[in-house]
């Protein structure tokens, strides 16, 4: 018995950026959902337009990728058919930057303006990038209005999604970037103490965790999903 892995991606939101995991999941079927890239979504609009996607007649794990943690936690809550598992990556199930909470108001008031993929790459690859990926995360950037982008941290900022967290029936996986530089550890920190029955495994890497380390981590992913269904 096999189970597709739903992929949710990170604050692009395009899916484009699993191409080197997806290209490791050998024996493994996958199906990307990606978010419209034209239109400022709250979470739970994201939510809404992940679950229409899900497989209707496939068992399915599901993976949310840092942005997408919150969406992919809410969704296992409901305990859709076919969920056998949730992975979250280098993510988060509140706000995991706290400190800027407060200046939620003001980031909302100013212009949508683009972000330069070459000034959040230190934030992403930590000295990691490829030269491949680095044109692939500017593509996917040029993709997305600043619009958009603006809508989703503004929605980060203001995340909780713990109590559904508490919910969560199914076995659940934490992908953890050592050396993210994004998302801090006290993110993961937090989902651990909330649900000590979440599996952790850790990777010395960036943010850009599946991007960087797509063989390894296709490799937990892969043996996490087989124990889901045994």
């Amino acid at each position: 018995m096999t189970a597709t892995l739903v992929l949710l991606p990170g604050l692009d939101g395009t899916g484009e950026l699993f191409a080197p995991f997806t290209r490791a999941l050998t024996g493994m079927r996958s199906q990307i959902i990606a978010y419209p890239p034209d239109r400022p979504m709250s979470y739970a609009e994201h939510e809404a337009h992940a679950r229409a996607q899900l497989p209707r007649y496939d068992d399915f794990v599901l993976l949310g990728e840092s942005f997408s943690g919150p969406v992919a936690i809410s969704i296992a809550a409901a305990a859709p058919p076919g969920l056998k598992g949730l992975i979250l990556c280098a993510s988060f199930a509140s706000n995991p930057l706290p400190v800027f909470g407060p200046l939620r108001r003001l980031i909302g008031a100013l212009p949508a303006l683009p972000i330069p993929a070459g000034l959040m790459s230190p934030w992403l690859f930590s000295g990691r990038a490829t030269a491949e990926l680095r044109r692939a995360h500017a593509r996917t950037m040029t993709r997305v209005s600043a619009a958009v982008l603006q809508a989703r941290v503004d929605a980060v900022l203001a995340v909780d999604c713990r109590a559904q967290l508490a919910r969560v029936a199914v076995p659940m996986l934490y992908l953890r970037a050592q050396r993210d530089r994004l998302i801090p550890a006290s993110a993961g920190r937090a989902i651990l103490e909330l649900r000590a029955d979440v599996e952790l495994c850790e990777f010395d890497a960036p943010h850009f965790l599946l991007q960087t380390e797509p063989v390894a981590c296709a490799q937990a992913v892969r043996g996490f999903a087989e124990r889901c269904l045994r």
